[in-house]
């Protein structure tokens, strides 16, 4: 069975997008893959082959960057959080700003400080043991669901954006199907390609099928028109003698021009 394979990072959640496509797809499978929060090792594996799409996160504004040989659709923003250990006290706010972290250590949120504390799991768990906070995209730390820590928002923080990528030289239907899946396009849209190609059927369809008729109604009416000639053509039998001019009617006999005595 054919196969379209995407990657995509923690805080995606592609559920929805998976059951679209194996509703309107069914002949070609969907393979996922999960893969860490880094954008550049996830783009190195788009372009060594290894998947024909990608979820990535970059900083908000910034999908440009991405389109060197490559086409990049920003999907939608997100909201940052400062996460801590279970108990502290942010747990009593809804939501926060940068200033009202004042006094507090802050982790390392790059991807060089992340590695450092041994991936963004193993960064959760320092957190959960009160060394730090951390500021992460909420859902990322959503997904990651760790019981020991707790998230707040950040209103005052600049937000990430998640962006669907492929490659140039690899686009084809089966890929565009799958945008305008992600893009939110109905089943029956013009712009998807299996819609395309169905409607393109269907008209060849109708054409063929009205050549069928206009050739057949071509058929008919030439062959009645044969009939039409064959007895028009065709003197019907008369009577002998019969016409009215003829001079063997049934009138008086001819006068002898003798007068009588």
């Amino acid at each position: 069975m054919d196969s379209l394979t995407f990657l995509y990072v923690p805080g995606v959640t592609p559920g929805k997008w998976i059951r679209r496509w194996e509703e309107r797809m069914p002949d070609i499978a969907l393979e996922r893959r999960l893969v860490d929060d880094d954008a550049a090792a996830a783009l190195a594996l788009l372009d060594a082959g290894e998947a024909d799409l990608a979820f990535v996160r970059v900083p908000a504004g910034t999908a440009a960057t991405l389109r060197e040989g490559r086409f990049a659709i920003p999907l939608y923003e997100e909201q940052q959080a400062v996460v801590a250990a279970k108990g502290h006290e942010i747990a009593a706010f809804e939501e926060l700003a940068l200033e009202d972290l004042e006094g507090e250590t802050l982790l390392d949120n790059s991807r060089e400080g992340l590695q450092a504390l041994g991936g963004l799991e193993m960064a959760l768990e320092v957190v959960a043991s009160g060394a730090g906070l951390l500021v992460l995209p909420l859902p990322e730390v959503r997904h990651l669901n760790n019981p020991d820590v707790v998230a707040r928002r950040l209103h005052d923080t600049a937000p990430s954006e998640i962006v669907l990528v492929w490659r140039q030289d690899a686009d084809s239907d089966r890929i565009q199907e799958f945008v305008g899946i992600v893009r939110g396009r109905r089943a029956d849209s013009g712009r998807q390609p299996s819609v395309n190609q169905e409607q393109q059927a269907q008209a060849a369809k109708a054409r063929k099928t009205r050549s069928a008729v206009a050739g057949a109604h071509g058929a008919s009416k030439g062959k009645g028109g044969a009939q039409k000639g064959r007895s028009g053509g065709k003197a019907g039998p008369g009577k002998p003698g019969g016409g009215k001019g003829s001079g063997r009617g049934r009138g008086k006999p001819p006068s002898s021009g003798r007068k009588g005595r």
